[in-house]
């Protein structure tokens, strides 16, 4: 919070109490990324959020069916009136009030869950209409859009930090709190960068498959590689390895922590007698060398023994 109120000073952050902060000269602006949903209502999704329906609902309206009934971008949009199903307002589910319990969605009976009026629902872009493309995976949309360029590179993006089984129109309310946080990645890596970013990660690991790490740590090193920094609160060995500096706090946690035990490289942590941090790393990166040396060929000598 402290960094963000040095950096823009239009919107301040309640911050914890702090003597001194520096270096925020290479710095032009500091970005949290976190697990909080990309929206709370079904018409946020990672279509929506990343910005890939803007050229979606322009390429659909460029069609020569829409432009022969004068339809405009505006009429792809499920925010507004007009092509959108009124009985739901665009959600394609209707909420119902459970009072002392929480509400429920259930789809809406007029559209069955597409979202939109059937003469939107009539024009087609490659033999798909608007709710068709919105149900299609990351991983189709790749194959469906490959010739639209300002759609296929943001797409890239979300199929880069292995989101590619999502929809394109999948609700936020469905997605959890690592997908949410790889989208709001995916849609940083996808800007204009600057090299002078700083990215705050709130353990991003959590509930992900170890395949899901490795995609997500291939991001990381991308915003890195583009000169940004990037500060990580996580205790997953597989990314502390990858750190080019560490910062440990205990001894223990909770109140029994909250101080500096270490600061420097991963080799460095190894050799460092109070650091938990540092026990656990030694004996990972240990397996992962044995693990190496199973799989590498063995070379033989065979010089001694041949013969003219």
């Amino acid at each position: 919070p402290m960094a963000n109120n040095q950096l823009n000073r239009k919107f301040k952050i309640k911050s914890a109490p702090c003597i001194k902060i520096s270096n925020l000269e290479y710095f032009d602006k500091v970005i949290d990324i976190d697990q909080n949903p990309i929206g709370r209502t079904p018409r946020s999704n990672p279509a929506t959020y990343t910005g890939l329906f803007t050229p979606i609902r322009e390429l659909f309206a460029q069609t020569q069916e829409a432009r022969a009934r004068g339809y405009n971008p505006g009429r792809f949009s499920f925010n507004v009136r007009g092509g959108r199903c009124e009985a739901c307002q665009g959600d394609g589910l209707i909420r119902v009030e459970m009072h002392f319990l929480s509400d429920v969605y259930v789809t809406c009976d007029l559209c069955h869950g597409q979202r939109y009026n059937q003469e939107t629902l009539g024009i087609h872009f490659k033999g798909k209409n608007i709710a068709q493309v919105l149900a299609l995976t990351i991983e189709e949309g790749l194959t469906f859009f490959e010739n639209i360029p300002s759609i296929a590179s943001k797409l890239q993006t979300l199929y880069d930090v292995g989101l590619n089984y999502i929809q394109l129109g999948q609700s936020a309310t469905t997605l959890s709190g690592g997908e949410a946080q790889r989208i709001k990645l995916a849609k940083e890596l996808a800007k204009r960068q600057t090299g002078k970013t700083l990215y705050i990660l709130d353990e991003p690991t959590s509930g992900l498959h170890f395949d899901d790490v490795r995609a997500l740590m291939e991001v990381i090193t991308k915003l890195r590689d583009h000169g940004n920094t990037i500060v990580v609160i996580e205790h997953h060995l597989d990314v502390i390895k990858m750190a080019d500096w560490i910062v440990d706090m205990g001894p223990e946690g909770g109140n029994q922590g909250g101080e500096v035990i270490f600061q420097g490289t991963t080799h460095d942590i190894q050799a460092c007698q109070q650091s938990h941090t540092g026990h656990f790393l030694k004996k990972h990166l240990e397996i992962e060398r044995q693990k190496l040396s199973r799989y590498r060929p063995k070379t033989l000598d065979i010089g001694n023994n041949c013969r003219d």
